[in-house]
């Protein structure tokens, strides 16, 4: 990731408080030669986030083709994860997207847009969605949409 990606992230992750604990997982991606295809990439590193999944959590695939969660419903959803589980986990594919077995073992699938997102403006924006929605949670004045 570039520099200005982990500092944006950092500052975001930083605010989170004890009750909403933040961890990022990277995966490595899977070394790319041109005799192997792209769907083999594509399911080695789905291989691979769906080992890095603790049990007994709730899992959220980022996709263009999710559902498109406005802030307010994102919070109710956070909310209504976190009676179920402590642990949530939210999946965003490498430059080829997710793979098709982490996308169906997902709890659910969100968009954050329909536009196509590079990995590190993805990455910025949920930790900030991630942020504003707990605020709200919380009655912090962050959020001041309506």
């Amino acid at each position: 990731m570039p520099k200005w990606t982990e500092l944006a992230f950092s500052e975001y992750a930083k605010r989170f408080s004890r009750e909403f604990p933040l961890t990022l997982t990277t995966i490595p991606m899977p070394k790319r030669s041109h005799t192997n295809s792209v769907d083999r990439y594509i399911a080695e590193e789905g291989a691979a986030m769906l080992t890095a999944i603790p049990p007994k959590s709730i899992t959220i695939a980022l996709d263009e083709r999710g559902k498109l969660w406005n802030t307010q419903e994102l919070a109710k959803q956070i909310e209504h994860f976190q009676n179920n589980t402590p642990q949530l986990n939210f999946l965003i594919g490498g430059p080829d997207g997710l793979s098709k077995v982490c996308l169906e073992k997902a709890h659910t699938q969100w968009s954050l847009s329909p536009l196509t997102l590079p990995h590190p403006l993805v990455r910025i924006l949920l930790v900030e969605q991630l942020y504003r929605a707990v605020s709200i949670l919380n009655n912090h004045p962050y959020h001041r949409g309506s």
